[in-house]
């Protein structure tokens, strides 16, 4: 999907005279500026950028880097943004503003600004760089962008991306419609921030005062599953499965890292393999294989395939 684009704005040392006329100085949301975040779109700082990158293996991202004071990017910014929030969550926006964040642009390799990328399980993939015409813009929107989701869910990566509220005031605001419901607020930011062990306790309270809530079991698994093994040594980690098959440790690790990575199948088939030789440890396999199934979206045919052979296991 990647293609060759006419150059946009540098990220040099040298003055870009042309940016320079491009510059406005109004606010995101506000007329002349940027258009605001909110809806399957999000601005993402070093600070969260961490936590951006984990929430891949859960829903695939569009990452574009743009610089969110040149008017240049803002067509592009909102045809991106629009056409995502008409995908109800199947994909998310991740706006990084290379201006404030130049080592995020750095790492990618990213020489001006936009670029775009889709990041799916944490591997990045290449779509652009520059200012595309009104004819690629189109060709992103209705082709490449629905081509990432087929993509995505042939890696497992099959979640739904949050929606979030735009800011008070915001001149293209979205309906107050979010699928954050108020009791998860604390979580969510916790998440969002990469402090899984503490958006898992809070998802705890919440599932206290209302054990009903099926969206905050789904989180605080995904939390728990962050917490434990977002920064694994992947190769190590293998390695000591590979090492100790007879070790459930290891073989939990490897699980994790293998549903963080989307191979929701492999993590299923190796506990339950697992369980199989080792029936004196079942029960510690069933409770993680349990807070998996909560993963994935309700009526994943993988889920019904690894419970019907848990509970033949177990019965």
């Amino acid at each position: 999907m990647a293609q060759d684009f006419k150059p946009g704005i540098s990220l040099a040392g040298a003055v870009d005279l042309e940016g320079l006329k491009h510059q406005t100085k109004a606010e995101p949301g506000q007329a002349g500026g940027a258009p605001a975040a909110g809806g399957y779109v999000i601005d993402v700082t070093e600070n969260n950028f961490q936590a951006m990158v984990e929430s891949s293996t859960t829903f695939p991202i569009v990452l574009l880097m743009w610089v969110e004071t040149d008017d240049r990017c803002f067509p592009m910014a909102r045809a991106l943004g629009d056409a995502i929030d008409g995908m109800n969550g199947q994909l998310q926006l991740a706006r990084v503003d290379v201006a404030k964040d130049p080592a995020i642009a750095q790492a990618f390799g990213v020489q001006g600004a936009p670029a775009l990328f889709a990041l799916i399980a944490g591997r990045p993939m290449p779509i652009l760089q520059g200012i595309p015409t009104d004819e690629e813009l189109q060709q992103i929107t209705t082709h490449v962008l629905p081509q990432l989701v087929q993509v995505a869910a042939q890696a497992g990566v099959t979640g739904t991306a949050p929606h979030i509220e735009p800011a008070a005031g915001a001149d293209d605001a979205l309906p107050a419609k979010t699928q954050v419901p108020p009791a998860h607020a604390e979580a969510h930011r916790l998440a969002q921030e990469g402090d899984y062990a503490g958006a898992a306790a809070a998802y705890e309270q919440v599932l206290e005062a209302d054990p009903s809530d099926e969206l905050a079991r789904r989180e605080r698994a995904k939390a728990l599953l962050l917490a434990r093994s977002a920064d694994a040594d992947v190769r190590a980690v293998r390695q000591a499965a590979a090492d100790a098959p007879d070790d459930l440790e290891a073989q939990l690790a490897v699980a994790d890292v293998d549903m963080i990575g989307g191979q929701i199948d492999d993590a299923f088939g190796r506990l339950l393999d697992f369980a199989a030789a080792h029936r004196d440890q079942m029960d510690p396999v069933r409770e993680r294989l349990l807070e998996y199934f909560l993963i994935p979206d309700a009526g994943d045919e993988r889920v019904s395939r690894a419970r019907r052979r848990l509970a033949t296991m177990m019965y």
